[in-house]
């Protein structure tokens, strides 16, 4: 493990960790498991600054995968009205994740930010206190709970399972602030990965290991237009 590794269990009643293809309008289906990208916008709700980045290391699938259809009245995005659509959830959802955090070297004017262990202190105590933020399961509708773990512990439905392929999956996005490589550099690029369980636990690749394609030119995000004004967090932050 990292020095700067943290693990937690997140839980909801339902789940939608769904293909970015499929989420403008119409029927949504879940992925049978959660995507990286859905988990690191959970660790993003625990505790997030843009002086580093999270990497997801593995998550362990703790209870039967499970779905349930509903029908759901969306509003139109044309007009004001209704739309009849059947999304595809994730029941009963149970995972123990870990991960770790790495410097983002795309923003150097928070070079005097890079405290590991205030980092990691404070992320600690931000899963102990269930997250900074509302924390959800994929959607905004899929509201989740986290508390610490250690990963491993208890019993998962599928300790037993060898091997399971759930073939190629999206794993994430790449934006320019988080641009691992001259290919990604400038540029927004999706991920792509083979997800295989091997005895409940998923172990995924880092970002730069995956299949990547490029969607589009993009700029970093400045925070304001002096960037020396972005407000650093105290070492005291989070204690009480």
């Amino acid at each position: 493990m990292h020095r700067n590794t943290v693990e937690f269990e997140v839980s909801g009643d339902y789940a939608l960790f769904s293909d970015p293809i499929t989420r403008v309008g119409g029927e949504k289906f879940s992925y049978q498991i959660p995507s990286y990208e859905a988990l690191k916008g959970i660790l993003h709700s625990i505790y997030w600054k843009p002086t580093l980045i999270w990497i997801i290391d593995e998550v362990r699938i703790m209870n039967p995968i499970q779905t349930e259809t509903k029908g759901i009245r969306p509003i139109k995005y044309y007009n004001n009205g209704n739309d009849l659509s059947y999304y595809t959830y994730l029941k009963d959802c149970r995972y123990q994740v870990r991960a770790h955090f790495v410097w983002n070297y795309n923003r150097p004017e928070l070079a005097e930010d890079r405290n590991e262990n205030k980092h990691h202190n404070i992320a600690k105590r931000m899963i102990a206190k269930g997250g900074r933020r509302d924390i959800f399961l994929g959607t905004r509708e899929c509201q989740g709970y986290v508390k610490p773990c250690q990963f491993g512990e208890g019993e998962g439905y599928y300790d037993n399972l060898p091997e399971l392929s759930f073939g190629m999956m999206y794993h994430g996005i790449t934006y320019a602030d988080e641009a691992y490589s001259e290919e990604t550099e400038g540029k927004m690029t999706v991920r792509l990965w083979n997800a295989i369980m091997k005895h409940g636990i998923i172990t995924f690749l880092p970002p730069e290991k995956c299949i990547h394609r490029t969607i589009r030119s993009m700029d970093i995000k400045q925070f304001g237009q002096d960037q020396n004004n972005f407000s650093i967090i105290p070492e005291n932050e989070g204690s009480d």
